[in-house]
């Protein structure tokens, strides 16, 4: 008797990557790759439906720093759990600080019904906040979400502190309109009823929504011009090498492929990036321990991350799941990083480097930097 449950069965539209045989090869429990849209019967692509068509009565608020106009994983989760929260009647309103019109489309995909762009000016919490107040105001909306992180947290702790307003922090999961679960010490959890204002620890919802939000262009909202208590002298920059792997924005890293660690260190320091390794690297004694990304080393959200030499292990690509763009250098144009990679260079790594390194040598002497007190 024929059993086809003991036939294993694989979805066809799981991430994939093309072969040099130009066939697709699917790699069980990878995340990354390309994947299909799914055709409806006349064979065009679907799109997500809209998670609701109002009319609204209610909104619901996320505020989010964006990171050069774009949204990085922790913006999408929040306004997915704004979004999974919200009831058909809720609009999710998103203020994004620093956004543009790519901002705008993504974050309607994200979950965003309105979406308000403001200018960011930088550490000027007093400006940020009398944004804030005037669009609590006007909007009068029942909760306010934020990820737990970085400016945004900062906000949302100074702005519920302003308004009065409970507030949950590092909250990692909510109960629909009973209470939150957050994160305490000793490893246990703090329960409490369901507060105005969610800080949302990372991973507390899956951005991978089934719907998507309207959308829609609110319009760009003025800073007021208010006084700030605090003056922001600027920043001033470090040597990369002296940077944590999780806060560099620019990472240089070398594989098995990579023999010449000099000149890999050299293009890093001329290019102004951290300097990370594969474990085989690491493992090698060619690189020290603190500089293995993956999952048995560092996780790092880097703007760009160059890979030399590095074939992708799912270790490793675990590392890099949150670099915004990722470029791999590499003689095996069907390497697993491949598939994950925004840009890959099928060349060998070590004359490229080389080649880099000479580019940018002839550029510094044609364009000296002249060194200021």
């Amino acid at each position: 008797m024929f059993n086809d449950r003991a036939i294993p069965r694989i979805d066809p539209r799981r991430p994939y990557v093309i072969g040099p045989s130009g066939l697709k090869r699917i790699v069980l429990g990878e995340e990354v790759g390309s994947r299909e849209l799914q055709q409806n019967a006349h064979g065009h692509s679907s799109v997500k439906p809209q998670r609701s068509q109002g009319p609204f009565r209610l909104r619901s608020l996320v505020v989010l720093h964006t990171d050069r106009g774009a949204l990085d994983e922790a913006a999408r989760e929040t306004l997915a759990a704004a979004a999974i929260l919200a009831s058909p009647d809720t609009e999710v309103v998103a203020l994004l600080f620093g956004g543009n019109a790519d901002s705008v489309a993504a974050a309607g995909e994200a979950g965003a019904d309105r979406v308000l762009l403001c200018a960011d000016p930088g550490f000027a919490p007093q400006r940020k906040l009398a944004v804030l107040a005037e669009l609590w105001q006007r909007e009068a909306p029942s909760r306010l979400c934020l990820p737990d992180r970085g400016a945004d947290a900062d906000l949302g702790r100074r702005f519920a502190s302003r308004q009065g307003l409970a507030v949950a922090c590092d909250v990692i999961e909510v109960v629909p309109g009973r209470e939150v679960r957050s994160l305490a010490p000793a490893g246990q959890f703090a329960v409490q009823p369901l507060p105005p204002v969610l800080l949302l620890a990372r991973k507390a919802a899956d951005a991978r929504l089934p719907f998507r939000g309207q959308g829609n262009d609110g319009g760009v909202l003025a800073l007021p011009d208010v006084g700030e208590r605090i003056r922001d002298l600027g920043t001033r920059s470090c040597p990369a090498s002296q940077l944590a792997l999780e806060e560099a924005d620019l990472i240089v890293s070398a594989g098995n492929g990579v023999q010449d660690t000099g000149g890999l260190r050299q293009l890093a320091e001329r290019m102004g990036a951290a300097v990370g390794a594969s474990r085989v690297a690491v493992d090698d004694g060619r690189f020290a321990r603190e500089q293995q990304v993956g999952a048995t080393g560092k996780t790092v959200q880097a703007s760009a991350y160059l890979a030399f030499g590095i074939s992708g292990a799912v270790q490793h690509l675990q590392g890099i799941k949150e670099c915004r763009h990722v470029i791999a250098v590499n003689l095996d144009a069907a390497a697993p990083i491949v598939k994950r990679a925004d840009l890959t260079l099928v060349e060998d790594c070590q004359a490229l480097i080389s080649a880099l390194n000479q580019l940018l040598a002839a550029e510094r002497a044609a364009n000296p930097v002249l060194e200021t007190a």
